[in-house]
């Protein structure tokens, strides 16, 4: 049977708000990332100290494969030298920023518990890392461009990238297209492909302007989002020996693979951005990472298949232990419990080796993120929870397992605890929660509707005056994504609800 993971945390301190307490909640005590950083890669002081050995004082992203030859490549975005000043991109003395919009490196180690080496970088003259895919750098038209995903089909390499027409507020930009460039001499020279791009639309939406590439059984896997940091994720694929014939591109739409994009279904929920995505032997499992913006964590979810269903988010990092942190991408060589990764931050703006571990998660997939609310540390719920109504959370033991659980309270009205969740169309599914009330809270219900508010299942209950687990089973129907719900409507009375350990999984 195929090991699930489970990344260790420690558990919250709080404390927690009684149901018949009118005092606010203290703020929980924040929870260690269960990744480490083992070591800096790039800029000064780094272990490949690129600084002297590649003009390169400064990097963005860390985008890793497996050149099917015994070596990584690494392709790094925007990139400068001597007069980078920073923090972030672009800042610096322009006669000696030395701006190179992409860069490539190899390495052949194989030991990262003490780093990944830099062996050698593709390079336009002695001891001086290479812009390997040209590109213009005037804003407004395309002012970057930027590596998002690369693999290897035999002796060829790939590199999907972005071309970037301006960047707007934070986590937001804006792309003309995305598009394949190739190598057949591991990376020395690239040709871009004009006929196998992505263009972007009007209104700046399409579904794969930045990706993840996978190859499995004779296909190429693209997880694409939009551009920026807010969009969902999607599935294409196509035989590997025609990465490069964009009509031969096949895309998820729930049951089948449509010659249409427009057909394209939700794979995971947004927010996802700079997502990598990969087969892991040890737990049977496939992985993907990304960037969950709202939460300003790199998050972690699993999957038996590409296709899904794909498991709530496990928080990998976070921005409170590492700040400015973004562009995650597992290493192809990770073995056994420990997961290699890297990792950018604004400040410095380099890159960074990280590592978490993998545990046996137990049996089931549960679709829903943060299901017993102990990554919530404020008083009200975050994301990926959503309040509507009156309520918070309760912590230090009023929860039916763990330290925290979701509130409700109020005297009249709607009230609901909710999260958004990717399903397969036309699949059986069994959502459960574990629900305590007062002993006068007499219209709950648990349930879910499609995100414009159609109900699809209720359960409607009255009191619960003990933690009882409630359950309701549903056909997904034409659905990729719903809501899943549950509070009570007050009469006139004041009535407390308590939600925790909510669990959606596939059923058929």
């Amino acid at each position: 049977m195929p090991k699930r993971f489970l990344l260790v945390l420690p558990l919250v301190l709080g404390a927690a708000l009684l149901p018949g307490s009118s005092s606010p909640p203290a703020e929980a005590a924040a929870v260690p990332s269960p990744a480490e950083k083992i070591a800096k890669l790039t800029g000064p002081g780094s272990i490949n100290d690129t600084e002297a050995r590649f003009q390169l004082k400064s990097t963005d992203l860390g985008i890793l494969w497996d050149n099917g030859s015994g070596e990584i490549l690494t392709a790094f975005g925007d990139s400068y030298g001597a007069g980078w000043t920073g923090p972030g991109g672009g800042a610096g003395d322009p006669a000696t920023l030395d701006w190179r919009c992409n860069l490539l490196f190899r390495s052949k180690d194989r030991a990262l518990a003490d780093g990944m080496s830099l062996d050698s970088a593709a390079e336009d003259r002695p001891g001086h890392a290479k812009q390997f895919l040209d590109c213009k750098k005037v804003d407004r038209d395309e002012h970057t461009v930027i590596p998002t995903a690369g693999i290897a089909v035999g002796n060829r390499q790939y590199v999907q990238y972005m071309s970037v027409n301006y960047w707007g507020p934070a986590g937001s930009w804006f792309t003309n297209y995305s598009g394949f460039a190739y190598s057949d001499d591991n990376g020395e020279t690239w040709t871009k492909d004009p006929k196998a791009r992505w263009q972007n639309t009007a209104a700046w939406d399409d579904t794969f302007q930045m990706t993840a590439l996978i190859r499995d059984r004779g296909y190429v896997y693209m997880v694409g989002t939009p551009n920026g940091r807010f969009g969902n994720a999607y599935l294409a694929r196509v035989p590997e020996q025609q990465v490069l014939t964009k009509n031969a591109w096949r895309y998820w739409d729930g049951r089948n693979w449509s010659p249409q994009q427009s057909a394209a279904v939700p794979i995971v929920v947004g927010p996802v951005s700079e997502v990598s995505v990969q087969w892991n032997a040890h737990l049977g499992k496939w992985l993907m990472m990304y960037l969950d913006e709202q939460r300003a964590s790199v998050v972690l979810r699993s999957a038996d298949a590409l296709t899904g269903p794909w498991s709530g988010e496990r928080v990998v990092a976070k921005g409170t232990d590492y700040p400015g942190l973004y562009g995650t991408y597992m290493h192809p060589w990770s073995s056994g419990s420990d997961l290699y990764f890297t990792m950018s931050q604004w400040d410095p703006y380099n890159v960074f080796l990280m590592r978490t571990k993998l545990t046996d998660d137990g049996p089931g997939t549960n679709l829903v993120t943060d299901p017993g609310f102990e990554e919530q540390t404020g008083a009200t719920p975050s994301a990926p929870w959503q309040l509507n109504g009156r309520g918070g959370i309760d912590r230090t033991d009023l929860g039916h397992t763990g330290k925290n659980n979701g509130y409700l309270r109020d005297s009249i009205g709607a009230h609901a605890l909710q999260q958004n969740v990717v399903v397969r169309p036309h699949h059986r599914y069994r959502l459960s929660a574990w629900i305590r009330t007062a002993d006068n809270n007499r219209d709950t219900v648990l349930g879910v509707r499609t995100t414009q508010g159609k109900p699809i299942a209720t359960k409607p209950g009255g009191a619960y005056p003990h933690y009882t687990k409630v359950s309701v089973e549903f056909d997904s129907g034409r659905e990729s994504l719903v809501q899943l719900y549950s509070g009570f409507v007050g009469h006139g009375q004041d009535v407390w609800f308590q939600l925790d350990d909510v669990m959606l999984e596939e059923i058929r």
